[in-house]
């Protein structure tokens, strides 16, 4: 499947949140690419859709090949969506979960982009690359010689708080461009070491030169960069042969749908596929208001109810449809200051009535508050 242009509407209104810059290997597309699609582009025939308001967040499991502003504008021109974003960059060459956010869950969307990350990479011992993936320059390293006792010990070296520094081939930010655009023109700029947390590295296979790594880590994570630090310490080098994201917070890519399979569906079951927009907010802690102080919530007035103070929390009431995920519906989310419910994120009634109806609400009815 090539990567798609939508020939209706440009990128301009998708909203796509803005890169995560930790999410390890960043976005870098050739002159070649380029023309491929504009050649494709070029030889398609021109498609107008009817958009209309979708609300809710589709699981996508990306292509190789594929930007994550591609894969989002095939899938908003899929479902014929006004509103779209995405939440977290994915590189073409990475595959994996892309959570896409329609309509009210692009307000969402910024908790995505903070959760951690969950990945599998496939690492290339005993060589290095310029780029820390297969797409640089491949110089020979040391042929690999070490045990198992000596490659635990290097993985369990580099989990915690650790210091990365960004790699030149990333779209972290440095005087209004990326740092790949300097790298193209053979500049290296001096770049900050930024902390990130690596939660935990686990062994899924190792033979020869390739070595297969679960990876949990924080929001920043450069995979590729922990890819060569894993190859510098055992004294062989490593580049990041392939890299999948497995999981985004509580979502998992098992959830996910293929592109391709996307695109063979029709519309009835491509909605059927949306998540409401409180998936997003799966680890947050819920409070379900009565129903006249669910409405005054969602004017943005400041509710008592008797819950200790919470930084975050997913917030529902009365569901005004009379069912879907049982009888509550998502308002959306607050905090709880000496007894105040104080509102962050809202939807609108309208969208509270569309989303109500969606899967993968909270397993059980959250507990009831109620007013002083």
């Amino acid at each position: 499947m090539a990567p798609f242009s939508d020939p209706d509407h440009a990128s301009a209104d998708a909203l796509p949140a803005a890169p995560d810059s930790g999410e390890a290997i960043d976005t870098r597309t050739g002159p070649g690419v380029l023309q491929r699609d504009a050649q494709a582009s070029a030889a398609r025939p021109r498609v107008r859709v009817q958009r209309r308001p979708v609300h809710g967040v589709l699981l996508l499991d990306k292509p190789l090949g594929w930007s994550s502003n591609d894969a989002l504008q095939k899938a908003k021109w899929l479902l014929r969506a006004e509103k779209a974003g995405h939440t977290g960059t994915l590189d073409p060459l990475a595959t994996g979960l892309l959570p896409l956010c329609f309509g009210a869950a692009t307000k969402f969307s910024q908790v995505s982009l903070d959760a951690d990350k969950a990945y599998r990479a496939t690492l290339v011992l005993g060589a290095r690359s310029t780029t820390g993936d297969r797409e640089g320059e491949i110089t020979p390293g040391a042929t690999p010689a070490f045990d198992a006792r000596r490659l635990l010990e290097v993985l369990a070296g580099l989990q915690g708080r650790i210091s990365q520094l960004p790699p030149m081939h990333s779209a972290l930010k440095k005087d209004g461009k990326a740092l790949y655009e300097y790298a193209r023109a053979g500049i290296e700029v001096e770049r900050t070491p930024r902390e990130v947390t690596i939660h935990g590295i686990d062994i899924v296979s190792w033979q020869d030169a390739e070595l297969v790594i679960d990876v949990r880590c924080s929001k920043g994570t450069y995979v590729r960069t922990l890819a060569a630090d894993i190859g510098d310490q055992l004294g062989c080098g490593a580049y990041l042969g392939a890299l999948k994201r497995t999981g985004v917070g509580a979502l998992r890519v098992d959830q996910a749908i293929p592109l391709d399979a996307l695109e063979a569906m029709d519309e009835a079951a491509r909605d059927a596929l949306l998540l409401a927009p409180d998936s997003l907010l799966g680890e947050w802690p819920a409070l379900c208001l009565p129903a006249a102080d669910a409405g005054r919530f969602l004017s943005g007035n400041r509710r008592r109810v008797t819950h200790p103070d919470a930084d975050a929390l997913r917030v529902y009431g009365p569901s005004p449809t009379g069912g879907g995920r049982g009888d509550v519906a998502f308002l959306g989310s607050g905090h709880v200051r000496a007894g105040e419910l104080i509102a962050d994120r809202l939807l609108a009634p309208a969208e509270v009535a569309s989303t109500c109806r969606l899967a993968s609400g909270p397993t059980k009815r959250p507990e009831v508050a109620t007013p002083d």
